[in-house]
Order: structure tokens, then sequence, then C-alpha cells
């Protein structure tokens, strides 16, 4: 689910258009506040179209709803009378939110937010900038690009990628990876990256996999950054995680609330209090979930997907956050955004499964299930797929769907009900019939360019969360077409180019599932069987974001993926079970962990069974 990397938070947007211009306002340009300020429209080929008549320019201001540079940039650069001026001169201002084009923000997410992008009518790039312009900064480039519009140094060629011949990474790759991993902790002021401070989840995760096989130092550096986190980016009067840190410490907020962030640190949060049993751990995500139900949780239990950095849009909101819950709402509370995307409830719902596998509580696993039942009413696709929101203007993404398949995956993980197993599959499908980049690896972000100008592209968090989704898909099912469809993802993420790219961690993690197998525990009994389901309980509740965990009901059939004989019992008993061994039956839930503990001490490195 990384998912999914932290965007610094900047954007620039741009364009007016000439009141004769018709081209329809989609959804996701806004007009921004009272004042003089661009004529925005939708992006669309149309507009390149009318571009290319007309002899303009086109500018993107691909913006996030949420983000306070954003917002000082509406505010400032593009009420100036010389931008408005020039704008409507020669271009054409097309405003996006980015969270709404999952293309368009893949594209140029090393650019934002803001970031402005200018295009010929061709819809080939002349200029991009990333952050914050001010109005003398914006006059000057509009102005440079009427007077010369050939492509600046910004606009460089594409990098040709030399992919992997194998999905396995080679050792001397996995072993450079992992001293840029250990490069990009910073020891001084803890956590990885030494620019914005967060909590990276792969960087985190992988860490504590390290911790769990042996070392205690990645253990130490997991503990320091979710300790820091906890501490200083986590809303201590609302709850829900700030965006980051910036000035490359953790006491300078942006007070952004993101469904991306949410996920990922609840996710985290859950995973290290199941391996640490740390109260603290437990206490930081119930923060988060906290405010993902008292702000985030539409009426019928789907997710939102974000909460304003500002009060009142482009003002710096550090006085507001210091305030007590009365008083922040005596002044109001900072717009949300309410679209309802099937990506976003997908990252929720995973990482609602895994604060139930930790702590037992059902409601966790309620919100969960209402959350997949929802986007499956309202956002299901044929054959088994999901659009982004209810009306697309372009799609369908990767994201929604590898999200979706995940959530599905984590479902059946933490309650044996195949009807999950059946839609992830379904899902992972439709990924690989519809996004598969024929014979170069990877699986494209979308199906459909963003304009006629630019090919679909593999973005590399998506192409992670494939492998690891149908990597753990090929072990609940047997089913080798999920390997190959891994494999396909992890030449891709396993490209020098691709997985060199912070955080290392991603491209290791998704490395060390493909080439291992994950913890097998299985459950046999009756699900109606209260010690079955005391037993099943205490395996959820085991360290380890990568278990394959099995609950056996001999009256609903074979498991899908039964390549282990267990022995009829007269009562219900779970199993431990490795690629070639099952441990004797257990029949108390308290004996499971140290039987799972004796397994992963017979598997460190390298003796563990790795895929070839």
């Amino acid at each position: 689910m990384n998912a999914l990397r932290i965007r610094t938070a900047f954007v620039l947007s741009v364009v007016i258009m000439l009141g004769t211009l018709a081209l329809a306002q989609s959804s996701s340009a806004k007009s921004t506040s009272a004042g003089p300020h661009p004529q925005w429209v939708g992006w669309s080929d149309d507009v390149f179209q009318q571009a290319k008549a007309q002899n303009r320019f086109v500018l993107l201001d691909l913006e996030a709803v949420w983000c306070h540079w954003c917002h000082v940039m509406d505010e400032n650069t593009y009420k100036d009378a010389r931008v408005l001026r020039l704008l409507g001169s020669r271009y054409i201002a097309v405003k996006v939110d980015q969270d709404s084009r999952p293309d368009l923000s893949n594209r140029y997410e090393d650019y934002g937010w803001p970031a402005t992008v200018v295009f010929n009518g061709e819809g080939k790039e002349i200029v991009k900038r990333q952050g914050y312009l001010d109005p003398d900064e914006m006059a000057s480039l509009l102005k440079a690009i009427i007077d010369d519009p050939t492509p600046g140094p910004s606009v460089r060629a594409e990098a040709k990628l030399t992919f992997a011949e194998n999905p396995v990474l080679a050792t001397s790759s996995r072993e450079a990876l992992r001293r840029a991993y250990a490069a990009q902790y910073d020891a001084k002021q803890g956590g990885w990256g030494f620019n914005d401070k967060f909590l990276d989840a792969d960087s985190v995760e992988y860490a504590m996999l390290l911790a769990q096989l042996g070392d205690k130092a990645a253990g130490n550096k997991a503990r320091t950054t979710l300790n820091l986190q906890h501490k200083y980016l986590i809303d201590p009067i609302w709850g829900g995680a700030y965006q980051y840190s910036a000035e490359q410490d953790w006491v300078h907020p942006h007070f952004e609330k993101i469904a991306s962030i949410q996920a990922n640190d609840l996710r985290i949060f859950a995973l290290a209090y199941a391996q640490y049993r740390d109260p603290e751990y437990l206490a930081a995500a119930k923060d988060i979930h906290r405010f993902l139900v008292n702000f985030m949780m539409s009426p019928e239990g789907a997710f939102y997907v974000s909460q304003d950095a500002d009060l009142i849009e482009g003002h710096h909101s550090a006085d507001y956050f210091a305030l007590n819950d009365a008083e922040r709402r005596k002044q109001g509370v900072p717009r949300v955004d309410k679209h309802l995307y099937a990506r976003e409830n997908g990252w929720i719902v995973d990482s609602l499964c895994a604060l139930y596998a930790a702590s037992g509580d059902t409601a966790y696993l309620d919100e969960a299930t209402r959350a997949a039942n929802w986007v499956i009413a309202n956002r299901a696709l044929p054959d088994g797929g999901f659009s982004h929101d209810a009306k697309d203007s372009a799609g369908p993404y990767l994201g929604d769907n590898i999200a979706m398949a995940r959530a599905f995956e984590m479902l059946y993980s933490v309650t044996g009900d195949r009807q999950w197993l059946k839609r992830a599959e379904e899902t992972m499908q439709f990924v690989s019939k519809t996004f598969n980049n024929g014979d170069v690896p990877g699986y494209l972000t979308s199906k459909a360019a963003t304009n006629a100008g630019y090919k679909p592209h593999p973005q590399r968090d998506e192409n992670i969360l494939v492998v690891r989704t149908a990597n753990l898909l090929y072990h609940y099912t047997g089913k080798n077409e999920y390997t190959k469809l891994a494999a396909q993802a992890m030449r891709y993420v396993g490209s020098p180019q691709i997985a060199n790219t912070f955080p290392a961690a991603g491209a290791l993690i998704a490395d060390y599932e493909f080439t291992h197998a994950p913890a097998h525990l299985a459950v046999v009994g009756h699900k109606d069987d209260s010690a079955a389901g005391s037993l099943f309980l205490a395996m959820l509740k085991l360290p380890g974001g990568y278990k394959r965990v099995e609950w056996w009901d001999d009256r609903e059939g074979p498991l899908p993926h039964a390549e282990v004989e267990y022995p009829p019992l007269d009562k219900a008993a779970a199993f431990v079970c490795s690629e070639r061994t099952c441990s004797k039956p257990i029949f108390a839930p308290e004996e499971i962990e140290s039987k799972v503990q004796e397994s992963m001490a017979r598997s460190v490195e390298p003796a563990m069974p790795v895929r070839k």
C-alpha cells in the first residue's frame, strides 16, 4: 500500500481562457475565491486541440486541495494583474486536483504539490516547475515561454530503463540496495530521509522485518522513528497523522491529514504493536483511527480523501492546531475533501484489518467490512475492476484496483471468509488484463494516456503493491498465474533506476516476499467453535506483516491451496507450517507464539527457502 511515498506539498496553476473558449469546466476544476482569477478548465484532449488551433499554450496547475502552498498560489500568484494578462493573451489555464487523477499525479509526483507544467498545442512539455511560484516568477516564466517556446532545461529526454532480466534480484543488487537503505537513515534526527521528516512506512516495516530476523540495530531504528512520529506528528487533540515536518526536523509539521498517510501510519503502528506489545503503539493507532472515524468517515461508512492544512486557505495554521478541541471548533474546522475514491478506501480497509489483527477488537473489522462493501456497491466495474470516483474523466486506474485487491486479500487473511479471496482473485485478474504492459515489465498506472503526447507508464509504489499482493495470492491459492503476475511487476521494481529510488525499502520488501514463503499458520476447526476462534485470533495477533493465515472448516470443502494434509482431530487445533513440515497440533492459544519463534529461528537467511 505504500503504498505510496511522501510528496512535498507545493503546486502551481495557470492559464486563463478567452471568454469565447467553449470548454466545459470539469468537477476537478474550481474557482478559488472572489476577485479576478483565471477561468480554469478541466484537463482533456480538447484543450490541446483548442490550444493548437488558437496558437496557445496549455498551463497545468496540478494542485492538491489540502495543500497550503497551492492556496497561497491561488491567492497571490493567480490574482496578479500581470499574470492574468499574460495568461489571457496566449494560454489556456487548466487546474486539476491530483487526488482526482492518479495518472497525472503519478506522472508529475516529483514536481508537486503544486506542480506547474506548460505544454504546447501538440501536448509536448515546455517547462516543469516544482512548488510555489510568486507573481514575479510566474510572470517571468509566462513571458519567457511566449518569447521562446522551445523546451527548457527542466524538460529532459526520458531515461531508458534497464529492466531486470530476472525477477529475483541479483545478490550484488540486493546488497547495494541494503547499503542504500542503511545510508538513508538519519542517525542524528531519526527516521529515513534527511529533508522532510515523516514515518516512511516501507522503511519502518522493513526494519521491523530485519528485527524479527535478529537485527537489533534495525529494530532500534524502527522504534526511534515510531516514537518520534507519535510524539510530534500525530495530532494530540483530534488524532490523525500530519503529512510531514519541514526544516529537517520533527517539530515543524505541515498540518494536512491525507488518507494515504493515515492508512500507512495506522497499519505500521498496528504491526508495531503486534511485534513489540508496546501500549504506546496501540495508542498511536487508536489516535489515527479516532480521526478517521470522527472526521473522514462518511455516513455510509466509506472514507473521505483528506482534511485541509489550513483553516483559512493560504494562511498558516500552526496557532490553530495548538488550540484545544473547543477553541478549534469555535473558529471552525478545516475543509474535508468528501470525494469517495476506491483507492483510498482500499488503503484504509487494509490498515483496519491490521489493527483488528493486532488488537482483536471486532469494531475495526466491522468498519473495514462496511467500507469494502460500500466500494463494491458503488465503484465496481464489470469483470472485477473498480473505478476511482463515481464518474471518472479517465481511468480505470491501477491504484484503485491493486488497493482493493489488497484489501480483499487482507479481509480473507483476518476472517478466513472465502468470499474475500474470490474477490481478490477477480480484481487481480482485472489488473492483469487491463494494466499489462505487454512484454515490457511493470503494470501501467492507466491503460489510457493522459494526453496524446504521452505514453502510459508504470509507477513504482503501485508495482511494489502488485508484487506483494499477487505473491501472497499465489500462496493462498496455489495458482501459478499470480507468481507470473508478481514476477512481471518485480522485473520493473528490480530495475536499477527504479529500485534505487528513495525509499530503497520498498524494493527490498518486494524482493524479500517474492523470494521467501510467508509464515504459514492454520487453524483446523469449525468456524462456530469458540476454541477454533480463539486459536485463529491468537494467530492474527502474531508479529509480521507477511503471513499466510488460514482457517479450515471441513464443512466448506478443501482449502484453496490444500498442499498440507492435516490429521483428523476431535477438537480444534492450530498448526505452524513451513514448505516442508508442520508442527504438531497446538491446542492452547498461548503456545502458538513460541512455536512460531522456533520456526523463525530455523528460517533466518540464507536458510530460508528461496524462489529461484
